[in-house]
């Protein structure tokens, strides 16, 4: 299934998209799509439900495809081309930093920089949803916790992730540096998330061109590995990394994003988004 929100800020609601293309609301069978619906059983139900009885109504504005996201949690230097790009050793084990849920919105959501911003960058990454509370988790188990997958685009503002001091998170945690979706897909439908085809432009010119095959810690190692560290809970976000071709790794000068570009991005079956990009503002932020 593919499992979205959409309409006004505030008034959103759920529906599924077919096999057809065509958006079915979901209004009538539950009230929004969140950790619940996100359980086996939840999915379960869902599943149950015959797809051609449910009203098709017209998209609206997309938003994150489920509520309730208590972390969304990142993984850093994921890619072993992205390291090398980077000028940076490949890690021992998982860096594991935090955006905070404030940062998450639509696919489309205008991309807002920060007051100061001088080194905003892009980073496609495959998002893994959790659907079952993980605790001490063996890797062998750990696909079985995964309700879903999206597409992330892991928006950072370099200068404040590595020039400003201490950890990444006021670089990766800026308000609009978190869109997620446009769909959640659920993982029956992606029978293997460490074979999908990654990609991102911006401006019309191809920057990321990679693969989830070249992850160093695979999608099952980090639902184990972060589960040894926190709990992870139903409606949980973890952003996998990116590959290569991000701005700043661009030869012979880095490229950064600016008021008016335009990024466009998707993972294979998962989707794309597109989002523009504005100078500082609360309308856009709050909008």
């Amino acid at each position: 299934m593919k499992l979205m929100r959409h309409g006004p800020k505030g008034a959103e609601k759920p529906a599924l998209l077919d096999a057809t293309g065509q958006v079915r609301d979901l209004s009538a069978l539950l009230p929004d799509i969140g950790p619940a619906t996100l359980s086996p059983a939840g999915l379960a139900a869902l599943r149950s439900v015959d797809v051609s009885t449910l009203p098709v109504v017209p998209q609206g504005t997309l938003a994150v495809p489920w509520t309730g996201m208590g972390k969304f949690l990142c993984i850093g230097l994921n890619y072993a081309d992205h390291a090398a790009e980077s000028n940076l050793p490949i890690p021992k084990e998982p860096i594991l930093f935090m955006k905070p849920t404030s940062a998450a919105v639509g696919c489309h959501h205008d991309v807002v920089l920060p007051q100061g911003s001088v080194k905003s960058d892009w980073e496609v990454e495959l998002g893994v949803v959790i659907g079952r509370t993980a605790r001490y988790v063996p890797e062998s188990d750990a696909l079985a916790h995964v309700a879903g997958y999206c597409v992330v685009n892991d928006v950072s503002e370099r200068e404040y992730q590595i020039e400003r001091g201490g950890t990444w998170d006021k670089g990766k945690g800026c308000d609009t540096f978190g869109p997620v979706g446009p769909w959640l897909v659920t993982a029956d439908e992606v029978p293997d998330p460490q074979a999908l085809g990654m990609w991102l432009e911006v401006n019309g010119h191809r920057y990321q061109n990679g693969s989830t095959r070249t992850m160093i810690f695979s999608v099952a190692q980090l639902v184990s590995y972060v589960s040894r560290f926190m709990t992870l809970y139903p409606g949980d976000l973890i952003s996998t990394g990116t590959p290569p071709g991000v701005g700043m790794g661009v030869k012979p000068a880095p490229v950064f994003l600016k008021p008016g570009d335009r990024m466009r991005l998707g993972i294979e079956g998962l989707g794309e988004q597109y989002q523009a990009v504005h100078a500082w503002s609360p309308a856009l932020i709050d909008g």
